[in-house]
């Protein structure tokens, strides 16, 4: 029988933290350099580290939680899959025509993000249904025959498949990827119906070519990982953390690896959270600043900022619309290349620059003494006297302060004639100035302010740069909570096995089909069900539908709470009702005599959350 110990790991860019968490509340932790060449060899020596400190077995823990960046880090970096998209014939272009905007109206240099999917590999087939699911044109099997020397050819690795109007009718999309499994078994199949069941063609395509691209890397990471720690006597569960803030199961983790893009920052947003609720504070920031970016996430009354739409590798720093759009559950958070191994140079104007480029963990920062020569924040702190070279990572190594002066001195201080305690000042002044500058422009984008606001600060770097950026910003408190360092790891531990499923179905009010929105009610909860049982830790679910409403003719919708009930024709009031509240919180106003419809609908199931987390 398993234990009551749970363990909780999270790569980062540069550090991988583990935190074992003993039956009465105790925490044993530590942080490595992260290993890019096999992630999990970190982890692996993380977790016998931390056993061997508690004095406990594999077989004493009874629950492993885990939350990587490594999905985003092959998006940013293009090392996925070979990835094709099979498309319906005429179509191939959405990926590439997006919204057919500008995202910086006035450069006419404008660059675009590069899809996943170059032209070549998006393939048409010859098929079409209607925009209620109907058949216009039956799937046409010598279009996909066609499409298999091109496969060939090209390597691929991955196909994506993406129709229109499959969200309603995936007919064709399953029919597709049971012929292509016949044909070429070795090849990582992606269903747009299956990743996102939603309207709207260009994201859905997106989503699905990306959780295409990241599958192959993700699902034999995880299994390989899954299978190390079997071997070292682990039998319990092995929960992953979603960008949503729940946890979910391996096997859907490496079906829909799409859903852990953010699932390291999430585990932050949930510690924030859990901190301001155990310190009854109503308005937060949470401020989250590791080795390689920071995070900054708005929480009002102990809920985070959610949404349905990410962008992962803008090409414009914080402008909208110039990254890949990912459509899952995500917490709302901004986040930038500014790290403490962010690295710092002077440009041909004779400013101090810092990131967003990253020394990581290979080489790291010059003061880690692995071969780095470039200057970084961690270098500016350690100059600045605010890290301990002896006790840096909890004294798992030293820092070498000789070789950060040298870096400041070679590349900062030195082309601009400072002293070095003042350039090691400009480059930690900078990097604040870029948090400051990421966190207004967040909280414009969603009309909210800063100031009197508190500041949850951890991870690695944040609580040395809290006070500076806190000043910027006017935030009224900062707190950091005890092991701050291991911050993510720890909110892991605190966040709840669930799930959300979201449907595209477009329901005017005036003539709701309340028998179809009860049937799809009932086919989303059992769909959450399947996932959430089987890591579920024995507590009794919680069930939240939401829908995105909007009134006809506009072309952006809210998220609007729906009741727990079976629905009747009474609900176009119930749900007109909960509109217009929702419409008014934000705008002030509503809108006499215009109908509303919903455009797709969402159902979460979830175990209760963990305790509130206290401040030190």
């Amino acid at each position: 029988t398993t234990g009551t110990a749970r363990l909780a790991v999270d790569i980062g860019g540069t550090f991988t933290d583990v935190v074992l968490e003993l039956a009465g509340g105790r925490r044993v932790t530590t942080k490595l350099l992260t290993t890019y060449a096999h992630p999990g060899e970190a982890v692996l020596q993380g977790i016998t580290r931390v056993l061997a400190e508690a004095g406990l077995k594999p077989s004493e823990v009874g629950l492993i939680i885990h939350g990587t960046t490594l999905a985003t880090n092959a998006l940013i970096e293009r090392s996925g899959a070979v990835t094709a998209l099979l498309t319906t014939e005429g179509h191939r272009d959405a990926l590439e025509m997006a919204h057919e905007d500008r995202f910086e109206q006035y450069d006419v240099m404008i660059d675009r993000p590069r899809p996943l999917v170059p032209r070549h590999l998006r393939l048409p087939v010859r098929e079409r249904m209607d925009p209620n699911g109907g058949v216009l044109l039956p799937l046409d099997e010598a279009s996909l025959e066609a499409a298999l020397p091109v496969l060939d050819e090209n390597g691929v690795e991955s196909v994506a498949i993406g129709y229109l109007h499959a969200f309603v009718n995936p007919e064709h999309e399953r029919r597709t990827a049971q012929w292509l499994a016949a044909a070429r078994p070795q090849l990582s199949i992606t269903l747009a119906s299956e990743v996102c069941p939603e309207i709207r063609e260009f994201e859905r395509l997106s989503t699905a070519c990306a959780n295409a691209y990241v599958r192959p890397l993700m699902a034999s990471y995880l299994n390989r990982l899954a299978g190390e720690l079997e071997g070292m006597g682990f039998e319990c569960p092995f929960l992953l953390m979603t960008s949503g803030g729940g946890l979910t199961t391996l096997e859907t983790a490496a079906r829909f690896p799409i859903r852990l893009v953010e699932s390291g920052p999430a585990g932050g947003a949930i510690l924030a959270r859990e901190v301001a609720r155990g310190a009854g504070l109503k308005r937060v920031l949470s401020f989250d600043m590791g080795g390689t970016t920071a995070k900054l996430c708005l929480i009002d009354d102990y809920e985070p900022l959610t949404s349905r739409s990410f962008e992962v590798d803008r090409v414009y720093r914080f402008r909208k619309g110039s990254g890949l759009p990912v459509r899952i559950p995500v917490i709302e958070m901004v986040e930038i290349g500014a790290g403490g191994g962010s690295v710092a140079q002077v440009d041909k104007l004779g400013r101090i620059q810092v990131g967003p480029e990253s020394a990581g963990s290979e080489p790291g920062p010059a003061a880690y003494g692995r071969g780095g020569e470039r200057p970084t924040v961690t270098d500016a702190d350690l100059q600045l006297g605010r890290v301990c070279a002896k006790t840096f990572a909890g004294g798992s190594f030293a820092l070498d302060a000789d070789a950060s002066v040298k870096a400041l001195a070679a590349k900062v201080a030195g082309p601009l004639v400072l002293e070095p305690g003042l350039a090691a000042f400009g480059v930690s002044e900078v990097v604040d100035e870029n948090m400051a500058a990421a966190a207004r422009a967040h909280a414009a984008e969603f009309g909210m302010d800063l100031a009197s606001r508190d500041m949850v600060a951890f991870g690695g770097a944040a609580p040395l740069h809290a006070v500076r950026l806190g000043e910027k910003l006017g935030v009224g408190r900062i707190i950091v909570p005890a092991e701050a360092g291991v911050g993510s790891a720890v909110g892991f531990l605190l966040a709840p096995v669930a799930y959300e499923v979201v449907r595209s179905r477009r329901q005017k009010l005036s003539e709701l089909d309340h028998e179809l929105v009860n049937r799809l009610m009932a086919e989303m909860h059992a769909e959450s069900l399947a996932v959430v049982s089987r890591g579920s830790r024995g507590k009794k679910l919680q069930e939240a539908r939401h829908a995105y409403m909007r009134y006809v003719g506009q072309g952006h919708e809210i998220l609007v709470s729906l009741p727990l009930e079976n629905y009747t024709q009474a609900h176009q009031q119930v749900f007109r009702e909960a509109f217009e509240a929702a419409y008014t919180r934000l705008y002030g106003r509503t809108m006499a005599g215009i109908d509303i419809e919903v455009l797709s609908w969402t159902l979460t199931l979830s175990e209760p959350a963990g305790e509130p987390v206290s401040a030190p």
